[in-house]
């Protein structure tokens, strides 16, 4: 009989052994496994991005526990469903003394009163809830149901971990893939293991099973994943090359090409907060004192990808690097402070003048610390070698 589930619910780990990556929380030494030997499992949020193995875990969790296991995702299930599970988990207990573990993927979707409804049920360990988000439940999750839940976050998958996953569905799929397809495939991938895996098998099954070709080919990843191969290599030229054009367009106040750069990064899936932190630097290193609120908007664009993610942080991004690209420049603090820099590198700790030093004892104050220190002095306060230097200079 064939086996009609997806590969990724085929190859879903039925061991914490068999899990591929998340060390912290699944070794030897890690929390998931502690919790276990303790036979002690209390109430969690799962924190990862997607396709790192939420599901899997809360799945296992249950298992390994001989507990009933119900999963729901907050974007289809209703309050009234909510309250059927947690009538059918008492009823469970009571019975047969069986524990639910209950998992609700995408938590941040319940809004605050769908999540208040957990709150009892949770506290009285009807059942064990566990919640899943790719957003920061600081954010998105009542403080009350956070209280009573342990807060477990996953990283995302490594490029070994990705690998491992690849191997386990070319070696199902009973096929090959070339070297360049294979890093395509995580780049289109994005970390996301359950993506990788939906990607290799409609790659392995768009060729007629008779007429299969040995390697699977970036053609054929590029038609399952309906993305064509960008030549941005995240850790090679062209991805220095395009960060590169990217801050020099917003440094020349070209806001056309910083927009173009900025789609390109965006277009091959740079990580959103990548490109927000260049931008929050940029934004103090060239606009500086000249337009003060540039860190202001630069940080509130970094806050708010780390918020939403893609699709969405596109945006937050666009409307960024217009203000930056757009705003004044002054290298004016970023220049000072590297020649002060320079100068405690070439001359080390020199000795601070007596009069701007800390007196909080008697024997420093008679040793002439603090002495003669005036509130609004406009002596210089460098130290005497390089007392009267220059470092700021006013620009325009």
């Amino acid at each position: 009989m064939s086996d009609y589930r997806p590969l990724a619910e085929i190859l879903r780990p039925q061991t914490l052994d068999e899990v591929v990556g998340q060390e912290h929380l699944v070794g030897q030494s890690g929390i998931i496994r502690k919790m276990l030997g303790s036979a002690f499992l209390p109430s969690m949020i799962f924190w990862g991005p997607p396709g790192s193995g939420k599901t899997t875990l809360a799945n296992l969790l249950a298992t390994l526990t001989n507990a009933h296991f119900v999963a729901k995702s907050a974007v289809t299930s209703s309050l009234a469903e909510v309250r059927t599970i947690i009538k059918e988990a008492q009823a469970r207990l009571d019975t047969n003394s069986q524990r639910t573990v209950f998992f609700l993927d995408e938590i941040h979707r319940f809004n605050k009163a769908q999540q208040d409804a957990l709150l009892p049920h949770v506290e009285h360990g009807t059942v064990i809830f566990i919640g899943a988000t790719t957003e920061n439940p600081s954010f998105e999750v009542i403080s009350p149901l956070l209280s009573r839940c342990r807060v477990l976050v996953l990283k995302p998958l490594e490029d070994e971990d990705l690998n491992t996953i690849i191997d386990r569905g070319l070696k199902h799929v009973k096929r090959a893939i070339t070297n360049e397809a294979g890093t395509f495939l995580k780049e289109v991938a994005n970390g996301d293991g359950r993506a990788l895996l939906t990607i290799i098998e409609i790659a392995a099954s768009i060729t007629p099973p008779k007429y299969k070709k040995k390697e699977i080919t970036v053609s054929d990843i590029e038609e399952a994943a309906q993305k064509k191969m960008l030549q941005y290599d995240q850790t090679g030229e062209e991805h220095f090359n395009t960060i590169s054009a990217f801050i020099k367009s917003m440094r020349a106040s070209d806001v056309d090409a910083a927009l173009y750069y900025l789609a390109r990064m965006v277009a091959a899936g740079e990580d959103p907060l990548f490109i927000a932190r260049r931008i929050v630097i940029f934004s103090s290193e060239d606009i500086g004192l000249a337009q003060p609120t540039a860190l202001v908007v630069a940080n509130a664009v970094f806050d708010g990808c780390h918020k939403v993610g893609y699709p969405e942080a596109q945006i937050l991004l666009a409307h960024g690097v217009s203000y930056l690209a757009l705003a004044k420049k002054d290298r004016s603090a970023y220049d000072a402070f590297f020649a002060a820099l320079g100068d405690v590198k070439q001359y080390g700790n020199l000795p601070i003048p007596l009069m701007i030093r800390n007196a909080p004892t008697k024997l420093m104050k008679e040793l002439g610390y603090g002495k003669g220190y005036e509130l609004y002095t406009t002596n210089s306060l460098l130290p005497d070698k390089i007392k009267g230097k220059k470092y700021y200079v006013k620009r325009g």
